[in-house]
């Protein structure tokens, strides 16, 4: 009997997160009839877990006929969460394959304003390389590990000015970039920030499927031939991909077009 008790208290316990993970990103209030679609319960047993996950503030209802919002306990899960775990720690396995994999230089980038930030840098150990350090800001215009992370904001070509480096700066040109940036995954500068240094970057995403940076390898040009820079955009995606599941992502963002390469 205590076994079958425990057993049933498990299975509660499943369910209720089971309803808890059927919100998605974009998803503000759901319904009953909406959850019934996504849970595979019946209607008395979602109500009666409904009621449990309010009562302990996971979940918020209001309206006739009611309507369900994540609560303030899901947002308290979510801040020790967040704090525990930043996203330069969390990357580190992901940046330790990409340097493994290519000995270039490798780093992590978010975005501040219109600039982007290094937070984890991981130098190659050849003894011709090129390193930013960790605390580097930029313009997110500027160079493959910005303009990756620009790309994915999918901004209105009139609200790119504000972004731009130099004001005489071509937006259509560089509307049309961001598009293509967009649309293979992956973005690539050559001796543009730094003489003789060619970088590949691919952004990563967050839970709400919000660009949250990009992942950057950059080496010289004698080492970083067409063929190589094919290599790491695969390489780069792929991390970046895997980061971007980590940090709670449940749909793949980036399309790549088949058989596109920069």
């Amino acid at each position: 009997m205590e076994e079958k008790k425990s057993h049933e208290s498990v299975r509660s316990v499943e369910r209720a997160l089971e309803i808890l993970l059927a919100f998605r990103p974009g998803d503000k209030e759901l319904s009953v009839a909406e959850l019934l679609t996504r849970v595979d319960l019946s209607r008395p047993t979602l109500y009666r877990l409904l009621n449990t996950l309010e009562q302990q503030g996971f979940l918020v209802s209001s309206g006739e006929p009611q309507r369900f919002r994540l609560g303030s306990a899901v947002a308290h899960l979510a801040h020790v969460w967040m704090t525990s775990h930043s996203i330069a720690q969390l990357a580190q396995p992901m940046l330790r394959t990409l340097w493994e994999e290519t000995t270039e230089t490798v780093a992590l980038f978010v975005p501040d304003g219109v600039y982007r930030l290094c937070v984890a840098e991981m130098e190659s150990p050849q003894p011709l390389s090129f390193r930013r350090g960790v605390g580097y800001r930029e313009k997110l215009v500027l160079g493959a590990s910005g303009r990756s992370i620009l790309s994915q904001m999918q901004l209105p070509a009139e609200e790119l000015g504000r972004y731009l480096s130099d004001p005489n700066q071509d937006v259509a040109r560089l509307f049309s970039e961001l598009e293509t940036i967009r649309t293979q995954g992956f973005a690539m500068s050559h001796h543009e920030l730094i003489e003789g240094a060619v970088a590949v970057a691919a952004p990563f995403f967050n839970g709400a499927d919000q660009v949250a940076g990009s992942l950057c390898i950059f080496g010289p040009s004698v080492r970083v031939t067409d063929k190589r820079v094919a290599q790491f955009a695969e390489l780069t995606r792929r991390e970046a991909g895997n980061l971007s599941r980590v940090l709670g992502q449940q749909t793949r963002q980036v399309h790549v077009a088949a058989g596109s390469r920069k």
